[in-house]
């Protein structure tokens, strides 16, 4: 992936808008009001988020421009079905979002090299599939689809299929009235959903507050599961002194996780 790159899929990285808290608020309650015009404002004020995510897959070698189209898909996905009243912040839920939508690309982007032009035309199938689903609450046809864009149905078909790989977990196997059966939906996986991504994502960054001690100390209290006689055996203080740092740790993250 080329690294400095300015312009990402024609859009200057340099001259991204960056929305303050207040403004982001105002946008979304908008958003929430159905102001279509609020979603595309909301959604260029958060492209410096898809840029840094990006940035984590430089060693991938795929093109920068493929990775930030998939990045912003995973944007519209966490800005589509954030909810406000939770008190977490919108990047602590949009990061694994995109991260999961990359990585579902890297994971599904086999050996088969498919043109630009079929790329472009899959994204923008995508992106129009995206917006007719929150706009109608259904499911939109093919035909639908291609009408959206103003592409024959055809193309789309062979867009989409040329992106995909057969044994993609999230290869649609049956659709019947607008409700889609995947190749996930057949296996059972209690460990990998996504609110637990989000939450381990909201765990890590907010242990980065922390000093080196109280980090260590979180890490082997509720990661590792000692007492606090352990890790004070362990670290060389007293019982109180850890007590003492895990209340204050605690405190340093629940203010971070509700901020």
């Amino acid at each position: 992936m080329v690294q400095g790159k300015v312009e990402i899929c024609g859009v200057n990285t340099s001259k991204l808008p960056l929305l303050k808290t207040q403004e982001k608020e105002a946008l979304f309650a908008k958003i929430q009001a159905g102001d279509h015009t609020a979603r595309e404002e909301y959604i260029k004020g958060n492209l410096r988020l898809v840029l840094s995510v990006i940035k984590r897959f430089s060693g991938s070698n795929e093109n920068v421009d493929d990775l930030f189209q998939i990045g912003c898909i995973g944007l519209i996905k966490a800005i589509d079905n954030f909810d406000s009243t939770l008190n977490v912040k919108f990047s602590t839920y949009a990061v694994p979002m995109i991260i999961g939508e990359i990585r579902r690309f890297l994971r599904d982007n086999h050996t088969i090299r498919v043109s630009r032009s079929l790329k472009d035309t899959a994204y923008k199938a995508i992106y129009a599939k995206e917006g007719l689903t929150k706009r109608n609450l259904k499911e939109p046809t093919i035909v639908e689809i291609a009408a959206e864009i103003g592409i024959s149905k055809e193309d789309v078909v062979f867009a989409l299929d040329a992106i995909q790989n057969p044994m993609s977990l999230y290869e649609p196997v049956y659709t019947e009235g607008g409700d889609t059966l995947y190749v996930m939906d057949q296996i059972s996986d209690k460990k990998n959903k996504e609110e637990n991504w989000i939450e381990q994502l909201s765990l890590s960054e907010a242990m980065k507050k922390l000093s080196s001690r109280e980090h260590e100390i979180i890490q082997l209290r509720f990661f590792e599961g000692k007492t606090q006689m352990e890790v004070a055996d362990y670290i060389g203080i007293s019982q109180a002194q850890v007590s003492r740092l895990e209340k204050n740790a605690l405190k340093v993250m629940k203010n971070y996780l509700t901020a």
